[in-house]
């Protein structure tokens, strides 16, 4: 009997305390992530950003240019597990999603604070381009999460 139980706690427990710890750390991490990303973008907010293509007050701006950033953030294991449980199933996978919320508002910030430290006061044209990279050989690795983000930085005539 204590064999029974020997083997169940091993062939169950075990995995299962792994995941319970891998979602802890994991959401630790991703919500420390989340209030560094809400310090910087309050850091940043006077910076305007927009999609627009055309500048508004073009006869003003001293000086353009482009800006770019990159941020690529890896998925934990324990989204990992439940992006692999939902596949099974189908449906879409909520667990991706935040990973990619942290991919694009890290991108984000960190183009706002190269367009910062140039000197400006507005992005015009962003554009993001996403993409899933890292899942390995054979399909085993994690998924990556890589948002690249690029816009033309303008610094308007002191007035």
């Amino acid at each position: 009997m204590a064999s029974l139980a020997f083997t169940l706690f091993v062939s169950l427990g075990i995995p299962a305390l792994m995941l319970a710890g891998g979602y802890a750390v994991g959401k630790t991490v991703e919500n420390r992530h989340f209030k560094s990303l809400e310090t910087r973008e309050a850091q940043l907010a006077s910076i305007t950003c927009c999609n627009l293509k055309t500048v508004a007050n073009s006869d003003e701006v001293s000086n353009r240019f482009y800006v770019d950033a990159q941020a690529v953030i890896g998925s934990d294991y324990f989204k990992t597990f439940a992006m692999k449980i939902r596949g099974i199933f189908g449906g879409e996978l909520h667990a991706m999603q935040t990973v990619m919320q942290r991919a694009r508002r890290e991108a984000l910030v960190r183009m706002c604070q190269t367009a910062h430290d140039q000197g400006a006061t507005h992005i015009y044209n962003i554009r993001l381009e996403t993409s899933t990279i890292g899942r390995g050989t054979g399909n085993r690795g994690l998924p990556t999460a890589e948002v690249h983000v690029y816009g033309t930085a303008i610094r308007y005539h002191s007035t």
